[in-house]
């Protein structure tokens, strides 16, 4: 299948195995692993920060494996999950940033066009979270932020 908004193919790259064991060589139990979640989702780190911390520093491949629980959920248990999915987050950032730019630069079309993609992405992923029940029925994302 081709990309929504590209025409490009495929999505290259490898792939975590469907089942592989925990790995013997992680030092953490699970109790601590949920310890340093909750202490980095303190210091406001987002979920994919907060698993690239601790792969990264603390040599813990994979929190689910061990933790059998996501990053997200584990925040959401400790009541520290940010209000709005971080996917949603992240696309409202860019369409800020790209907002700015579209007003010193006026007559870009390029960046109209890339704005009006991230609209209608945030849009989609929204109609998804709502029919979910991650977000209230009548969230709405203000207009003067984005358009």
């Amino acid at each position: 299948m081709a990309r929504i908004h590209a025409r490009r193919r495929g999505k290259a790259g490898s792939k975590k195995p469907l089942l592989a064991p925990v790995p013997t060589w992680v030092q953490y139990k699970t109790e601590e692993i949920e310890a340093l979640v909750a202490k980095l989702g303190k210091q406001g780190l987002s979920s994919s920060q907060i698993g690239a911390m601790l792969r990264d520093s603390y040599g813990i491949p994979d929190i689910e494996k061990i933790t059998s629980k996501k990053v997200s959920k584990i925040l959401a248990e400790k009541e520290l999950a940010p209000r709005l999915p971080e996917d949603i987050q992240n696309l409202v950032k860019r369409a800020i940033t790209i907002k700015k730019h579209m007003e010193a630069n006026k007559n870009d079309m390029h960046s109209k066009r890339g704005l009006q993609l991230v609209q209608s992405k945030i849009n989609r992923l929204a109609k998804y979270y709502k029919r979910e029940g991650r977000l209230p029925a009548n969230w709405k994302l203000e207009a003067e932020v984005v358009g």
